[in-house]
């Protein structure tokens, strides 16, 4: 009986060996949770294209949107963990939670970092309807009334509504929260003029900027955009300690084996770092940004702490 179940043991792991080895043997679905257009869509599409490319597979993308990204985030975490359900998501899968107290999976228990893909600048937009030109402008039209202007957003818990939390800090003001299920409705929010101002990641934002459909005041990152230099950043524009850096990454059911992580991480930097994907994320503002799967872990972890940290201070709650 042992010579039995030690010769089982070897067919079941050959077999395992096996299918990790010939990862991908079918087409790769990665679950995108928010809206077709958005950041996280251009991001998760370009790098999927080239990956299916270079892998002679195709890969999938399936849209999931809804509650700050957390729809998609759990159907990933409760799916087969064996690398053929991915997820890409945004920097906001770190504020989650901390605003939705009775989330269906634990981050970072059930969900595991395969690697960054890019950093994307947010970028304050409004209106040319509003008349700002400057964030000064906003600041004191949100000083002068008090909690009565609105800020949009991708959704509760999402990067672009944290960056915004973390905005209205550092300023000082107040604005009302107006959340959407992904970017691009949004912004036609702000441009009719219904809501006030808006974090927009920059892939999504750029065209719209250079075609006048919105003004951009700033942007989120640390250092001037190389496709706005004449924009300022938030804390050149008078707003200490305000940048804020939107990511996105690719994670993965925290059960998958080490083999078949490593390999969707290979494949992954390849597409991002190819010279294709680099020409089209440069050209929508964002920046390849990968790291190894121990590192983004641990990065995920910091980000947590931070974003927990500014939820406290505004007193975030999922709506």
């Amino acid at each position: 009986m042992k010579r039995i179940l030690t010769a089982l043991a070897a067919v079941l792991f050959a077999g395992t060996a096996l299918a990790q080895g010939a990862w991908p043997a079918r087409p790769v679905r990665i679950i995108v949770p928010f809206t077709a257009g958005s950041v996280t869509d251009i991001v998760a599409r370009t790098v999927g294209d080239a990956m299916s490319r270079s892998r002679g597979q195709p890969v999938v993308i399936e849209n999931r949107p809804g509650a700050g990204g957390t729809i998609g985030a759990a159907l990933v975490a409760k799916s087969a963990p064996d690398g053929y359900t991915v997820l890409v998501h945004s920097s906001g899968h770190t504020l989650n939670p901390s605003i939705y107290p009775n989330l269906p999976y634990d981050t970072l228990k059930d969900l595991t970092g395969v690697t960054p893909l890019a950093a994307v600048p947010n970028v304050l937009v409004v209106s040319p309807s509003r008349g700002w030109k400057t964030v000064a402008d906003l600041v004191a039209a949100a000083k002068a009334k008090p909690g009565q202007l609105n800020y949009a957003s991708a959704g509760t818990g999402s990067a672009t509504h944290l960056n915004a939390e973390k905005f209205k800090l550092r300023a000082g003001i107040e604005a009302q929260h107006v959340p959407f299920k992904g970017t691009p409705e949004a912004m036609t929010d702000v441009i009719g003029g219904r809501d006030d101002w808006f974090f927009a990641p920059m892939a999504s934002a750029l065209p719209l900027v250079k075609d006048g459909k919105l003004v951009a005041l700033a942007v989120s990152s640390a250092r001037r955009s190389p496709v706005l230099p004449d924009v300022p950043t938030t804390i050149e524009a008078g707003v200490p300690d305000s940048d804020y850096l939107l990511w996105v990454g690719m994670i993965v059911p925290s059960a998958t084996p080490a083999a078949v992580v490593k390999r969707l991480h290979d494949e992954a930097v390849k597409a991002a770092q190819s010279p294709e994907v680099k020409a089209r994320l440069t050209s929508l503002g964002a920046d390849p940004f990968t790291m190894e799967p121990a590192e983004f872990n641990a990065y995920i972890r910091s980000e947590m702490d931070s974003a927990a940290q500014i939820a406290k201070a505004a007193h975030l709650k999922a709506q």
